[in-house]
């Protein structure tokens, strides 16, 4: 199943991050992929904060793995410096886990991550903060949150 929402705002793609968190359920993998600064991380900053997660949360470029701690563990990956590297990178146990993993970049890792998932794509627009998110569901899990996502 496949949904496009557009938003023309910041407060918009919050607002969105905030329904899509009511959706959530634990054991969630969600992907992330647009240009460099298509608004990713604020879109994951926006989700943890709706998810409970108290501390700030920024792009893990450099450790490629962070871990917070809200509602539930929520894992935010960014593979973007992991092109090319072929070997097992230890994964699966947060792919596994009962939290939330956001993944940024998910086609350096593509072999490494389970089939179902929710894919988002974020892509500019005209206006400066106008985003259009393209939401992509991968098994019934992900189905249904697309049903209810306006």
């Amino acid at each position: 199943m496949e949904k496009q929402i557009k938003v023309h705002s910041l407060k918009e793609t919050d607002d969105l991050a905030k329904q899509l968190s009511a959706l959530i359920t634990p054991h969630t993998l969600i992907t992330l992929s647009g240009d460099l600064g298509a608004g990713k991380t604020t879109f994951t900053k926006s989700l943890g904060t709706y998810l409970g997660v108290k501390r700030n949360i920024n792009s893990p470029t450099f450790t490629i793995l962070k871990i917070y701690q809200g509602d539930m563990p929520f894992y935010h990956i960014d593979a973007y410096r992991l092109e090319g590297i072929e070997q097992e990178l230890g994964f699966e146990e947060v792919f596994e886990d009962d939290g939330i993993c956001m993944v940024e970049w998910p086609h350096y890792i593509e072999k490494q991550l389970p089939s179902e998932r929710l894919e988002v794509s974020i892509s500019r627009c005209e206006g400066e903060e106008e985003r259009m998110f393209t939401f992509v569901s991968h098994g019934r899990k992900y189905d249904d949150m697309l049903e209810e996502l306006v």
